[in-house]
Order: structure tokens, then C-alpha cells, then sequence
């Protein structure tokens, strides 16, 4: 019988969803490039994408990105990543720096439907911080995903962190409250931090433990991380800091999340 109505669908020009309740695994991958200039001095995008690519990622949030500044030699950063790891792109600066950009950005193996970038609150006039907000079409859903890509200020106290956290959940209620959504990056703050504590109202960690992510070379400490909502429409299958020490003075960290189709 089923195989009947499959061949009714085909004659009248309609193609069976086949296998559309499966559930889809995303490897989402956050990673502070810093510039691509590692801690032995050298600039090697080459190097950073090899890093990228060792884990078959779905979705990257970059964060410290030039493009065409002179410190490094006024290569376009977003775009040779994108042609060294096949995967599509977006990049959005926030400041302007050494006559190019720097900013954050996004790496996707599905189309990018759609991005823009936010500014997030800036306090004492330190450097503007922003958000990367992406529509990604992932195969057999009916809705876009919502990929962050964010890098939050690293001075003390967490004043401006927490003010950004608060927005980005502002962000989250006024825009698309309901759709599964992935937030990434730097968040220059620890996992016990008030501006952690501000997000997690929105948004889910993969589990309880800490992931150090920093100093590169023997991490003690968290900051790196990706988190996700609503919680219900997610299951975590891997968590796993990066064993790679000379790329750049963070460690990226890897999440592979599942989701049924929304």
C-alpha cells in the first residue's frame, strides 16, 4: 500500500519527503582565530583552516577577523577561509581597523539564506562588540536555523558582558523566540559568570561540565562556547575542545547537536 501512494505522489508531479523525520546532526564549531597569527608569531590561514576542517564542520562562528587590514598584509580573511574550507560565508565588521575590517564571522555547508549584524552595548568606549545573526537552510525544514556568531569585551568588571547577554536575549524574544537557534563565540566570561547566568535564562549549555578553552597551551579556563534553544528541540551528542596549541591563543571547541526538523 505505501508503495502506492509513493507512486501516486510521482504522478502527480510531487516528490515524497523520504526520510524527513529524521533527525539532522549539526557539527557547530566556535573558534577565535585571532587574526590568524598563532603564538609562534606566524600568520597562516592555511593552518587555521586545516584546524577548522580536522572536524568536518556544519557551521563555524570566527571571531577576531580581519579583512584587508595592514597588519595582515591586506588579505580578505573571511573570503580565502571561505575558499580554503569550501564552506559559505558571511562576515560583518565592527570596527574599523588599519584601513580594512575586523569583525566576526560565519562558515556554513548549507546556503545562507540571509544575515545581518547587530551592535551590542558599549560602555566607556571600548572596542565595538556586535553580533552576527545568519538564517542557514538546513535540508527538510520548513524554517531557517538562527546561527550567532558573537565576540563579547574582555575588560573588568562585566558590566558591558552583561549588558550584551541581555541584549542578545532581547534579541532572541522580539525576532524569533520560537525557532531553533544556535549561539556561538568568545564570551570573554566563565561558565559560574553573571553574564553566563543572564544567557542561560534563553539559552542551553551541552551539559554541565567546564570546557577550557583557554590559555591555549594548558586551558584552565572556559570561555569558548556554543549553546542553543529551545532546549527541548535539541540533544547533545559530543563536546570537545580542539587538542590544537599554536593556530591561535584559543582553543576552538566543538559541539555536534541533533534536531528534528521544525
Amino acid at each position: 500500500m505505501k508503495s502506492l501512494v509513493i507512486i501516486g505522489l510521482l504522478c502527480f508531479g510531487m516528490t515524497p519527503e523520504i526520510g524527513a523525520e529524521e533527525p539532522v546532526t549539526l557539527r557547530v564549531l566556535s573558534y577565535n582565530i585571532h587574526h590568524g597569527e598563532g603564538v609562534d608569531g606566524k600568520l597562516d590561514l592555511k593552518r587555521i583552516a586545516d584546524v577548522i576542517l580536522s572536524v568536518k564542520p556544519d557551521l563555524v562562528a570566527l571571531q577576531e577577523v580581519d579583512q584587508q587590514t595592514t597588519r595582515t598584509d591586506k588579505v580578505d580573511q573571511p573570503k580565502v577561509l571561505g575558499e580554503l574550507t569550501g564552506m559559505h560565508v558571511r562576515f560583518e565588521k565592527n570596527i574599523d581597523f588599519e584601513g580594512g575590517k575586523y569583525g566576526n564571522a560565519i562558515l556554513s555547508r548549507f546556503p545562507i539564506r540571509a544575515h545581518k549584524n547587530v551592535h551590542l552595548p558599549n560602555i566607556d568606549n571600548g572596542e565595538q562588540r556586535g553580533v552576527l545573526i545568519a538564517e542557514i537552510e538546513i535540508p527538510g525544514w520548513s524554517a531557517p536555523l538562527r546561527f550567532l556568531s558573537t565576540h563579547f569585551d574582555y575588560r573588568r568588571p562585566d558590566e558591558e558582558r552583561i549588558a550584551s547577554a541581555r541584549r542578545i536575549n532581547e534579541l532572541m524574544e522580539q525576532s524569533f523566540s520560537r525557532n531553533p537557534a544556535i549561539l556561538a563565540g568568545d564570551l570573554n566570561a566563565t561558565p559560574e559568570s553573571e553574564p553566563l547566568k543572564i544567557l542561560l535564562d534563553k539559552w542551553s549549555l551541552p551539559d554541565d561540565k567546564v570546557y577550557p578553552t583557554i590559555p591555549v597551551d594548558k586551558p584552565t579556563r572556559q570561555i569558548d562556547y556554543v549553546l542553543f534553544r529551545p532546549a527541548k528541540s535539541w540533544t547533545v551528542s559530543q563536546v570537545k575542545v580542539l587538542d590544537e596549541k599554536i593556530a591561535s591563543d584559543h582553543r576552538a571547541i566543538l559541539v555536534v547537536l541533533k534536531s528534528q526538523a521544525p
